[in-house]
C-alpha cells in the first residue's frame, strides 16, 4: 500500500448505507472504488444513490465535481472482480458472525496477497470470524460512524493475530482518505465509541425512569451543554481545561463527587416496558413517526454545516 501509486483501489463489499458511505469517502480522495453486493437489486441502485449524496455534499460546499467523483465508482460483476487490484477491502455485511465468517473466507481466497481487509462491524470482534483464515494476519475491524463521509472517526481494532504491518496499512489508508483512525488496543465489546455512548445512554434512561427530567430536557442538556464542547474537545481535554491546574487539579477537586455519583450508577435500567413506552410517547409527541425521515435529512445537513465549520476553522483535528 505504498503512497506513490497514482490511483489506489478500494473494494467495497456490501452496498447498503455504510457501504455507500465508504465509497464516497474513498472516491472523493481520488481512489478507484469497486462495489459488490450479493443483493443484485441493492447493487444496481447503489451508484445512483452515491451520486445523489455526492451532489448534496457539493451543494453544501464540502466537495467539488460530484460528477467526476462518481466516475471513479464502478460496479463489479463478481466478488473476485471487485477485489482484483484492490489494496484495501472494506466489508459491510449484516451483523451476523456466520455471514461474516463465510464472506471473509471468500475474500481471503480471492483478494490480492497484500490487501488489507477491514470490517465495518459495530459489535463483533474480528477474532470471531477470521481465526480460521490463512490470511488472518491482514484482517481487522475498521468500524466507522454513520455517515462516514460526515463523521470521520474510524475505530481500528485488530484481532490478536492481526499483523502490525496490516494495522499500519489500515491506519495509513484511513488517514489518506481523510478519516480519523483511533486504535482499540485490544478486543472489547462495543469498541470505544459505543461504550462511551452506552455510559451516557444508561444514565439518560436512569434519569428518565426516576422522573428526574423529561427526555427533551435530557436531550437539551447534551445538545446545548455537553455537546457544544464535545464537538471540538474530548472528555479528558474538557476536564483538563476546567480546573486552574489542569486534569490532576480537576481530579483532586471533583474526584470525590464523581466517585459518589458513580456508586449510584452501577445498576442498569432495562430498556423496555413502561419506560420505553413513555419515552416513545414523548418522542412521538415531539416528532411524529411520519417525520422521522425528514428529520434525518435535517440532521445530515446540520452535520454538513458543522463539518464545513470545522474544516474552515482548522479545528478538525481536535
Amino acid at each position: 500500500m505504498g503512497t506513490g501509486s497514482p490511483a489506489r483501489c478500494a473494494a467495497i463489499i456490501g452496498t447498503g448505507l455504510i457501504g455507500q458511505g465508504w465509497a464516497i469517502v474513498f472516491a472523493r480522495k481520488g481512489w478507484d472504488v469497486r462495489l459488490y453486493d450479493v443483493n443484485a437489486a441493492m447493487l444496481a441502485e447503489a451508484r445512483s444513490l452515491i451520486l445523489q449524496q455526492l451532489r448534496e455534499l457539493e451543494t453544501q460546499g464540502l466537495l467539488e465535481d460530484a460528477n467526476g467523483i462518481i466516475e471513479r465508482v464502478h460496479v463489479a460483476g463478481s466478488l473476485a472482480d471487485a477485489v482484483k487490484g484492490a489494496s484495501y477491502i472494506q466489508e459491510n455485511s449484516p451483523e451476523k458472525v456466520e455471514i461474516k465468517r463465510a464472506l471473509f473466507t471468500e475474500l481471503d481466497a480471492v483478494a490480492e496477497p497484500d490487501a488489507v481487509i477491514g470490517s465495518s462491524t459495530s459489535s463483533i470482534p474480528a477474532s470471531q470470524f477470521t481465526e480460521h483464515l490463512p490470511g488472518r494476519h491482514r484482517c481487522l475491524v475498521a468500524h466507522p460512524v454513520n455517515p462516514p463521509y460526515l463523521i470521520p472517526v474510524v475505530e481500528l481494532c485488530p484481532a490478536p493475530w492481526t499483523s502490525p504491518q496490516a494495522l499500519n496499512a489500515a491506519r495509513e489508508a484511513m488517514t489518506a482518505i481523510g478519516q480519523k483512525p483511533v486504535l482499540v488496543r485490544r478486543e472489547i465489546e462495543g469498541f470505544i465509541l459505543n461504550r462511551l455512548q452506552s455510559a451516557l445512554l444508561h444514565e439518560a434512561f436512569r434519569l428518565a425512569k426516576a422522573g428526574i427530567a423529561s427526555a427533551e430536557d435530557i436531550d437539551v442538556t447534551v445538545k446545548d451543554g455537553l455537546g457544544l464542547r464535545w464537538s471540538f474537545m474530548g472528555p479528558f481535554e474538557t476536564i483538563d481545561l476546567n480546573a486552574p491546574g489542569g486534569i490532576a487539579d480537576y481530579c483532586a477537586r471533583y474526584g470525590g463527587l464523581y466517585e459518589s455519583i458513580g456508586a449510584d450508577q452501577g445498576e442498569c435500567v432495562a430498556w423496555d416496558g413502561a419506560l420505553v413506552a413513555a419515552l416513545e410517547d414523548e418522542r412521538r409527541g415531539l416528532l411524529p413517526e411520519e417525520d422521522l425521515a425528514k428529520r434525518r435529512f435535517w440532521r445530515d445537513e446540520k452535520l454538513m454545516r458543522l463539518m464545513r465549520h470545522k474544516q474552515e476553522n482548522g479545528d478538525n483535528n481536535g
